[in-house]
């Protein structure tokens, strides 16, 4: 998409002056587009606004709001080929006040549509825009977002004047012939005619086009690819998701884009008032079939069954009555509904939707036993570490035994939310995989393609048991209609002539990246998606000297290295958002990863007393070669000046254990000492950009891993609280592999030293017979809780199910006795600290055994954390494998039995 923003020469040669931004407060935001402008043009004049294609009109609403807290009167003429969108958008406006009146307002909404030779017809009357009857005769603002066609835009100039600025936002249309695509999850592909369409090329044309009649000059121009597509979630419950859906496909049916070619394309659809997740065949302008999804995802993070209703009727198929703005484009008044396969003049089609490939029935058995060769999956399924194999293993095996060609399609990107899809898209045949994408990349597209031989695949299906299952399901012993799934003919021919010499694609060896490379690119491509596209100015980690923090920085230098890798390789989409994270020139480049890093990373060392040198000094070292903007300084005075308020209200002083301080006092103690480091930290992300001369925030970031939010080892609203945690979803033994990895991979022996050094939170003094130790604390090991976590939620165990897994692992290192306490303590404390769960930083889901209380493991959050009767089941086990009923036992029965009570 190209953001192209001109002005026509008179008032001013200057480029765009910055200015404060006197926000609005609105519920929404309008596009970054339109918020990108306004942020340079400070006019406070009485302006006029033509705002062409408004949509509901957030961006007039924006402009709007923003005049009138200018004090300007700013007036607006919107104009739009749907109806419905025109009165969403007066009713927008009219909540904001903002229709008619003396100040800022809209004055007309105007219906209109824009043929391909870029005449009107306005009120039913064939014109011009030169020539078309609007309140005013010239604008000094014209906003186009989105698509309209090419031969319009070069008539804008004739309702300008000079002075005027122009925003353009429009896709950029090049030429691709492709097989199997994925697309980053927040991308939005709708499409003009032909001949309507526009090209990088159009732009320097129309340029020289609006020269000829008045000097113009580009004060900003940006190409980037469209944001404003999001995870739906709930959202799906409105209607208008829908409804935008089936516009958006009218405009791809409205031109060549399905010319002699099939498409798959996913929508929400209300059928017969039943909402259903679906997937739309479309070919030759024509949609071809609607197919709902039959099995839906309804564990873990997914919980599709919210929102839509699988389609129970196997080989069931009914009509669908099509809505206006398609049968406007189509001619079509209804379509095909339900489980049904695909037949063009060469072959046969079967579709399989995400899930249904996990299922154990999956709908390719019984579609390649009814004569399906290709099989299409366009899924969205979310990354977590070493879950790719099985992906893999199951594609493979989907076209193994009764062959076929499979081609699987997967989101890549962040979703708006925890997830990560780790795309990867694949093409198998027969059993092999002979084309794989890449799992984690900036791109927004990449096409995946493999030349197949269909012929391959009927040889491979010619073994007689095969045959005998096929002719036996076709004839209707299988719970299916004799003659198999009704089957929807298309006059489209797929395959070509082979070319002599040209052979079918080989068979590739899939590449698997280790679990320490996945965390390297994962959540750093999380990161970057998520900076961008919140338009904040960077990061801020308090960089605490430990593995934790040290984790987290070396993920966001990562992220820095893959950025620099795009630049390099000519991503022009990549160079212009780090130039805009960056607030950079537009002739800046990054040298290194570690000078992006100096304009995007802040880190802190935020000490105390209980600080150690040690500490303080790897820090240090690891900011200096990472680049990051480093801050190092003691936050003694901050909790001195609270302890002293606390001493003067209640005249009582708290004391360290290590002093004779009560437990309650030590830990109060460590806890003002770790909240004040979250309120600094939230400071300095607030101001460091004002500080380096630059504009905006920066993002905060967590750094607590799996296992001690499992276990409830941080503080509520500490540094665990944050604005996002990459390594949230991955355990301590995960984390330091990866430290592992990265001082290799990186060139950065530093990073030893962090690897070496015990974990400790450093809360506490440090004596001559005391250092604080976070193991210690906790009464098991990172490696035990790893395992705890692993059994909990994957195997889903209960204590006493853990322990009778445990028994015969951990002996006899630990005696049946010493697995048990560990068992009570682990589920103890994971029931006393599960409240903290709810206010958990969202985190990167890395992890099958993540505690994530907002969808993936849902928890009551206040315990009977005693568990009596099964503690008491436990240590009755334990006392039968031991033989013996020790003093040790009858006491731990004797406080169960008080916890019943």
């Amino acid at each position: 998409m190209s953001f192209l923003a001109l002005r026509s020469w008179g008032l001013s040669q200057s480029l765009w002056s910055e200015g404060e931004n006197d926000a609005a407060h609105l519920l929404f935001s309008p596009a970054p587009v339109v918020e990108r402008f306004l942020e340079y043009w400070e006019s406070e004049k009485n302006e006029t606004i033509l705002d062409v294609g408004c949509g509901a009109g957030r961006d007039i609403t924006f402009l709007l709001t923003q005049g009138r807290c200018r004090n300007a009167a700013w007036r607006a003429t919107l104009l739009d080929r749907w109806r419905q969108a025109l009165k969403r958008a007066e009713l927008l406006l009219n909540d904001n006040h903002l229709v008619h009146g003396p100040g800022c307002h809209a004055e007309a909404f105007l219906p209109l549509t824009i043929t391909e030779d870029g005449q009107l017809q306005l009120d039913g009357q064939c014109t011009t825009l030169q020539q078309a009857s609007l309140p005013q005769p010239y604008y000094t603002l014209i906003v186009m977002i989105r698509f309209w066609h090419i031969a319009f835009l070069y008539t804008l100039p004739s309702r300008t004047a000079p002075g005027s600025f122009v925003v353009l936002s429009h896709f950029v249309h090049e030429p691709n012939t492709f097989m199997g695509t994925k697309f980053n999850e927040y991308s939005d592909y709708d499409s003009p005619p032909p001949s309507a369409r526009i090209h990088k090329h159009d732009f320097e044309q129309l340029l020289r086009a609006w020269n000829a009649t008045q000097s113009w000059h580009i004060v900003d121009h940006r190409i980037e690819s469209i944001e404003d597509g999001r995870p739906c979630y709930d959202h799906f419950l409105e209607a208008d998701t829908e409804l935008h859906c089936w516009e958006v496909l009218s405009e791809l049916l409205s031109g060549n884009l399905t010319d002699d070619i099939l498409c798959d394309l996913g929508m929400p659809i209300m059928h017969h008032s039943v909402l259903y997740n679906c997937r739309v065949m479309i070919a030759n302008r024509q949609i071809v079939h609607i197919r709902p999804k039959m099995w839906l995802a309804n564990d873990g993070n997914y919980r599709e069954m919210r929102w839509f209703t699988p389609w129970m009727r196997p080989s069931a198929v009914e009509l669908h009555k099509l809505p206006p703005c398609i049968s406007q484009v189509t001619q079509q008044k209804q379509v095909s509904f339900g489980d049904a396969l695909i037949a063009t003049n060469d072959t046969v089609l079967g579709v399989e939707l995400c899930e249904e490939l996990f299922t154990s029935a999956s709908p390719h058995i019984t579609q390649g036993l009814n004569g399906v060769e290709i099989f299409l999956n366009s899924s969205g399924s979310h990354h977590e570490l070493r879950k790719l194999h099985r992906r893999v293993e199951l594609i493979k095996e989907a076209t193994l035994k009764s062959g076929g060609v499979y081609l699987y399609a997967n989101q890549r990107g962040c979703d708006g939310d925890r997830l990560y899809y780790d795309g990867c898209a694949l093409i198998a045949a027969n059993g092999d995989i002979v084309a794989q994408g890449a799992q984690f990349a900036l791109q927004e597209i990449e096409v995946v393609t493999a030349t197949v031989d269909l012929e391959e695949v009927r040889a491979h299906r010619t073994s007689k048991s095969r045959g005998m299952q096929a002719a036996w399901t076709q004839s209707g012993q299988a719970g299916i209609p004799s003659g198999g799934p009704a089957r929807v003919e298309v006059d489209i021919t797929l395959s070509r002539t082979a070319v002599l010499g040209q052979a079918p694609t080989k068979a590739v060896e899939v590449h698997y990246s280790t679990p320490e490379q996945e965390i390297a690119q994962g959540p750093a491509c999380w990161l970057w998606d998520y900076l961008r596209r919140s338009r904040t100015q960077g990061f801020l980690l308090p960089l605490s000297g430990g593995i934790d923090s040290c984790a987290t920085a070396m993920i966001v230098f990562s992220m820095c290295r893959i950025v620099k890798e795009a630049c390099d390789d000519g991503d022009a989409k990549v160079l212009a958002d780090v130039r805009r994270i960056a607030c950079s020139d537009d002739n800046w480049v990054p040298s290194s990863p570690q000078d992006i890093a100096h304009r995007i990373f802040v880190t802190c060392y935020l000490g105390t007393t209980n600080s150690s040198k040690e500490t303080r000094k790897r820090a240090a070292k690891l900011a200096e070669v990472i680049g990051s903007y480093h801050y190092s300084f003691d936050i003694d005075s901050v909790v001195n000046a609270i302890l002293g308020l606390f001493s003067l209200v209640t005249k009582h002083t708290p004391r360290f254990k290590v002093h004779g301080g009560s437990p309650a006092e030590n830990l109060a103690l460590q806890n003002i000492q770790a909240r004040s480091r979250m309120v600094l930290s939230y400071l300095f992300a607030q101001l460091a950009p004002w500080i380096q001369g630059r504009n905006g925030g920066l993002l905060v970031l967590g750094s607590a891993n799996v296992d001690e939010s499992l276990r409830g080892y941080l503080t509520k609203y500490d540094n665990s609280s944050a604005d996002l945690n990459p390594i949230g979803g991955i355990s301590k033994t995960d984390l330091k592999r990866f430290i592992a990895y990265a001082s290799n991979a990186f060139s950065m022996p530093i990073l030893q030293e962090f690897l070496d050094a015990p974990p400790t939170a450093e809360l506490e003094p440090i004596t001559e017979t005391y250092v604080q130790s976070d193991e210690a604390d906790m009464g098991m090991t990172y490696d035990e809780l790893s395992v705890f976590g692993r059994l909990r939620k994957v195997e889903k165990c209960g204590p006493y199910t853990m322990f009778q897994r445990l028994l015969p692992i951990w002996t006899p290192r630990l005696t049946p006795m010493q697995i048990a306490d560990k068992i009570k303590l682990f589920f103890f404390e994971y029931a006393r600290n599960r409240h903290k769960m709810t206010t958990l930083t969202p985190s990167y889901h890395a992890e099958s055994y993540a505690p994530d209380d907002n969808r993936f493991d849902l928890r009551p959050f206040l315990y009977p954390s005693h568990f009596a009767f099964q503690f008491r089941k436990v240590y009755e086990l334990a006392e039968k494998v031991s033989g013996s009923l020790t003093s040790v036992t009858r006491e731990l029965y004797h406080e169960l039995a008080i916890g019943t009570e």
